[in-house]
Formats: C-alpha cells, structure tokens, sequence
C-alpha cells in the first residue's frame, strides 16, 4: 500500500546517484518526483510544502562526511535519503503507543465514522490488552447500526471478553453503567464501542461530548479510515476540536491506502498515531513505529516491525533448534509446512516482504500473482499430497509419486517438480551458509542475492521460493534476510570461493 510514497522516494535516489555533489538544481529535480509522489498519496498540501521545504534546508549546501564500513560506499544520494528519513521520522513523531493505564477501572473511548472499522478495533484493542495482562469489557454502545451490537458479541465471545449491551438503554446511560459494572466484576479495563454516523453531524457530536462529560475516560481514541485519503485529516480535525482526544488508530492500511493519511495526520492535529490496523484478524493491531514506516517508504524495510511480528507466532526454544537443523541442511517437508503455517499467520505474504530490506526494488519487478498468498496454498496442497514416509524422506520422491503428488492436490506434474527441485537447491544452500561466517559477506554478496530472487520470482513463484528461504532464514533469533533458491552452478561458484578462501588462510598461517 506504499508504493504511490516510495515511488518518488525511489526516483529521488536514482536521479541523484552518480551526482558528485548535492546541487540546488539536482536536488530541485529530485524533490519533484517527492513531490508528485506525495500528493498522488494524498498528503496534505500545506504538509507537504513543509516537508520539502526542510528536506531542501538539510540538503544544500552540506558536506556529505563519507564515513563508512569497508566495501560501502555512502555518496549525495546516500546523504538526502537519509534527510528524507529524518523528516519523515519526525513528521509522523514522536508517537508513544502507551495508553494511559492508570485509572480504576482504565477507561478508552473510540470514536469516529461509520465504517472507519470501530468495532473489530475495539476487539483488537482488548485482545491487546490481554496479552498485555489486562482484563478488558467491551460496551456496544453502538444501538444505531443494525447488528453493531451482535458483532461485539461475536468478537467478546472469540476473545472470551464480556459484553455488556442493555437492550433500549440509551448510549451515555449505558456507558455509566459499564464502568460501575466492570468495578463489580473485576475488569480492570473498560472500552466503550460508540456510534458512528456517515458523516459528523450535531446529533452524533452531542452524544459523544456527553458520554465524555459523563464518564471522563483516560483515553478517546478516534478510529480512522486510512482509505479515505485527505478527507481523514478534515474528519480528524473535527473530531479533536470537540472531544480533544489523545491518539489516532489507522485502520484498513493494508489495504490499496495510498498512505498519505499516516504522513497528515499527525501534523495537522498535533496528536500522535497510536496505533495501525493492518488486517481483518483480532490480533492485527500494531503499535505505531515512526522510524518503521519511514524505513519502508524509503524502501528499506522494518527488520524490527517483522521480528516483533515474529515473536508473536513461533516458539523462541523451537525456533533455535529449527535454526540448527536447516542450518545443517537437515530438513524435511513437514519441518517447510509448518514454516509456511507460521508465515501466514504473520500476515500477507506481501505484507511480511515489504518489511525485509532491499526489497523495494524487488517488489516493482515481481508480477502481482507471484506475490498472492494462494501461491502458499499451492505449495501447502502438495506437501498435503505427499505420504508421511515422503514428507520425512523427501529424498525418495521420483517421477512416479511426484505424478501421484501432482494428482491428489489438483497441481501439475511440473509444478510438483520444480518445488522438489527448489527445495533440495535451498537445502543445499542452508547447509552452506551454516559453514560460512556471515549470512552475508558484503554488500555486493547481498544484491547479488537480491538479482537471484528477484530472477526466481519472475520465473515461477514466490510462494515455494520465499517459503523455505524466509522460513529458514527467519528460524534463528536475528531474523535473517530471506534467501533464495540457487541454481547448481551457484552453488559451485560458492563452494570453489570457499574452497580458495581456506586455502588463502592456511597459506598465511604457515
């Protein structure tokens, strides 16, 4: 969804590389492509004016310092990318994802539009106030919206979360009695779903100043629409100057949101986004990270965003041990399933690349299919086709099961080949980076890995490749890169690199 943002940003940085210098006209020419690129993501005007205005100050008549590791090379390019990170970090920051806990019981009250997804956050609230120890209520406030009510209940029951809803009550009364309630019950935690309209009127904003009056919650929480572009800062504005709220929740961003809301926000009203709505599941809410989203609208993904991500899905001991085992070259079919099982549950699978680095690039050259998540199901359908003996001793498999394979999962003799085929090459390549001494060796090793997925992409999936390479590389703490599958002849330029590189070391020794 931050292709329109990082497109210009993109450009910026093709303009100015090979530029021996940060000039006022190379730099005038790489802030226009920033800024059709802004405006196309529905930036506010008057925000992006000031967004430029201080990129240009930062830049101009700098010294660009090249201070850098051996094998890097920092240059002009380099210097303004890093102006634009700055910026956009403080664009969209300081932002402090902690709501106030303090009362007894806690109060948070959402509000916003009909439709803004109100609801599915107030339950993605609770269940992150469950992780977190506490024991939320959820108040269906909503009695205007046909099954508003029903839907809570649904959610409070997945959550096993109670609902408190009195049928003809009107809204201010029942949030009253909500709070004296969770004081009976022990819920330390009270959240109020109120009613939204399809655009603000006196009506609505009457009811929600005395809910607010009548209760004084510690949080108000207005939920936001990222989809809805610039109209979200005006309803924003609106919103804080009669209720004074404390932070914003993005809803729907990872959907087609051009993401200029995220950028607006904050800027106009002075309140900070709190929190990003990023799926249809109840434990799709994520803390709000400036330095994250900057990073990935410049193209260089969130490391720290997807191990947060994967911490939430796998078993730390477990992973360590997978770590060992694929490092040895020592897995099976059962051992790439489940890491498909924990990929999915991360997210989508283009949701979970945008966050590894140096994949912006890859991303434009990848056709859309190659990026579906049912490319993953296609690849699970197989493995579902194989035999517990074939899983186990993947080894065995030869033209004949891999015929009976293609048949019981509705796939093609060629697509159940090829995916024996990448497995055993990633294998392969797993055992020979737990002989190295880095993941990577350089940059250059690093984009040289970056063309190579890139090649197998376009060539036949990203679902069978990006499994077993992101599983594997993802199974140790650090949260590897994702790696790809390597034809033969890599694999024996590598292992004649390294045969060369003993044979150096052993030489300086004597």
């Amino acid at each position: 969804m931050l292709e329109t943002l990082s497109r210009g940003f993109r450009n910026a940085r093709l303009k100015l590389q090979g530029k021996a210098e940060l000039s006022e006209e190379s730099v005038s020419d790489a802030l226009r492509d920033v800024r059709v690129s802004l405006i196309e993501a529905d930036v506010e005007l008057d925000v992006v004016k000031a967004f430029l205005a201080r990129v240009k100050e930062r830049t101009l008549g700098k010294v660009v310092q090249i201070k850098a590791p051996k094998g890097f090379q920092v240059g002009p390019a380099d210097y303004f990318i890093k102006a634009c990170y700055d910026e956009l970090e403080e664009l969209m920051g300081p932002a402090d994802a902690r709501l106030d806990l303090e009362g007894k019981p806690t109060l948070i009250m959402m509000v916003g539009l009909q439709g803004s997804g109100k609801t599915t956050t107030a339950g993605k609230l609770a269940r992150h106030l469950q992780k977190a120890g506490k024991k939320p209520l959820l108040v269906a406030a909503d009695i205007y919206r046909p099954a508003a009510v029903d839907q809570l209940v649904t959610i409070g029951r997945k959550l096993n979360v109670p609902v408190f809803s009195i049928k003809g009550m009107n809204p201010v009364q029942l949030c009253t009695a909500a709070v004296t309630q969770a004081r009976n019950i022990g819920r330390d935690v009270v959240i109020f779903d109120t009613a939204g309209r399809l655009a603000i009127d006196e009506t609505l904003m009457a009811e929600l100043d005395e809910i607010k009056a009548k209760t004084n919650p510690q949080n108000v929480l207005f939920v936001c629409d990222a989809m809805i572009g610039q109209d979200a800062v005006r309803t924003a504005a609106e919103f804080d100057r009669r209720l004074a709220f404390t932070g914003f929740v993005l809803t729907k961003f990872d959907g087609d949101a051009r993401g200029g809301a995220a950028l607006s926000i904050k800027h106009v009203t002075g309140k900070p986004v709190m929190f990003l709505g990023m799926g249809e599941g109840l434990d799709k809410l994520e803390e709000f990270r400036p330095a994250g989203l900057a990073s990935r609208i410049l193209g260089f993904g969130d490391v720290v965003g997807l191990m947060k991500d994967f911490e939430q899905v796998v078993d730390k001991e477990k992973a360590e041990k997978d770590a060992v085992k694929m490092l040895k070259g020592d897995f099976t079919f059962d051992d790439f399933a489940q890491q498909l099982k924990m990929i999915k549950s991360m997210g989508s699978l283009k949701d979970v690349m945008s966050k590894l680095p140096m994949m912006d690039e890859l991303m434009s050259q990848v056709p859309a299919e190659a990026l579906d998540d049912y490319e993953l199901v296609k690849v699970e359908a197989m493995i579902q086709s194989m035999t517990n003996q074939e899983r186990h001793n993947p080894d065995k498999l030869n033209d004949s099961r891999m015929k009976r394979i293609a048949k019981g999962s509705g796939r093609t003799f060629a697509e159940v080949k090829d995916l024996y085929e990448r497995f055993k090459m990633t294998r392969q390549m797993m055992k020979q980076v737990g002989t190295m001494s880095g993941m990577f060796g350089n940059l250059k090793q690093a984009k040289q890995m970056q063309r190579q997925m890139a090649q197998m992409a376009q060539a036949g999936g990203m679902g069978g490749g990006m499994g077993m390479g992101m599983g594997g590389g993802m199974g140790g703490e650090g949260g590897a890169p994702a790696l790809p599958a390597f034809t033969k002849e890599d694999l024996a330029a590598r292992r004649a690199k390294t045969k060369d590189a003993r044979k150096a070391r052993k030489k300086q020794r004597k």
